[in-house]
């Protein structure tokens, strides 16, 4: 993997009221993190994406490789013209007991973390595939490649971008045309798609300004009565899995 220097530090980010998602429209470090059709995973996206990659674990999921392909944030500022500000923290995403934004780590492109991963649960999600379904031929990661692309290659002919949220998803609820995973739909513990757009979270950082904000983009609430937390220190992105999430 190349090494090079982010001075990422904080962000800001838009809520897109259609389509239910948070977009990055500035960095810190725009050299490395275009915010140009760049999504940020939020506090209800990423905990959903974790346990929806639970069945992995048995084939092999890597926390490293998960914890290195996104870089966590947290909310300090709503601004006046409906952004919000995040700053970069300097803890472990997987060990964090706080609802933390997860940016892709896509600093070093298609050679770089986020690309690693999404790699990693494509071919793990194969072999989950492989080893539940009955096929004449047995599927490749280069066979789910191919059929998302094309999928990727329409919304680019349509002129829509594709959020980290849906690229992910696509992956982990992949199945052949066709067929589908014993016991996946009926499963009770599957847990519910994340509906950001329609509720609110509670107990995120407060805003450092003085004025009592109830709700931000339909997606966060923010209050005044407490601090916001410091600015965490740079690091390498993603850093490195110490154990695995707690729950």
């Amino acid at each position: 993997m190349a090494v090079t220097t982010s001075k990422l530090l904080d962000c800001t980010i838009r809520f897109n009221d259609k389509e239910g998602c948070w977009w990055v429209i500035e960095t810190s470090d725009p050299k490395h993190y275009d915010p140009d059709g760049l999504g940020i995973l939020d506090p209800y996206q990423f905990p959903w994406i974790l346990d929806m990659m639970d069945p992995l674990r048995e084939y092999g999921l890597s926390n490293e490789i998960l914890e290195a392909a996104f870089v966590p944030f947290q909310p300090d500022e709503l601004k006046k013209d409906g952004s919000a500000h995040l700053h970069r923290v300097a803890e472990h995403i997987l060990d964090s007991e706080e609802p933390l934004f997860a940016l892709p780590n896509i600093k070093d492109g298609d050679k770089g973390a986020y690309a690693d991963f999404l790699e990693h649960i494509m071919r793990l999600r194969v072999k989950l595939i492989n080893d539940t379904i009955k096929l004449e031929q047995k599927l490749t990661a280069e066979d789910v490649d191919e059929q998302l692309s094309e999928l990727r290659n329409q919304a680019l002919i349509e002129g829509r971008q594709i959020h980290p949220f849906d690229e992910i998803t696509d992956i982990l609820e992949f199945v052949p045309h066709g067929h589908e995973i014993p016991g996946e739909d009926e499963d009770d513990d599957k847990p519910a798609r994340p509906a950001a757009a329609d509720e609110e979270i509670d107990d995120l950082p407060e805003v450092e300004d003085d004025k009592s904000v109830d709700r931000v983009s339909k997606g966060l609430r923010w209050d005044d009565e407490e601090e916001a937390p410091a600015e965490g220190g740079e690091e390498e992105e993603g850093g490195s899995s110490r154990s695995r999430r707690k729950r």
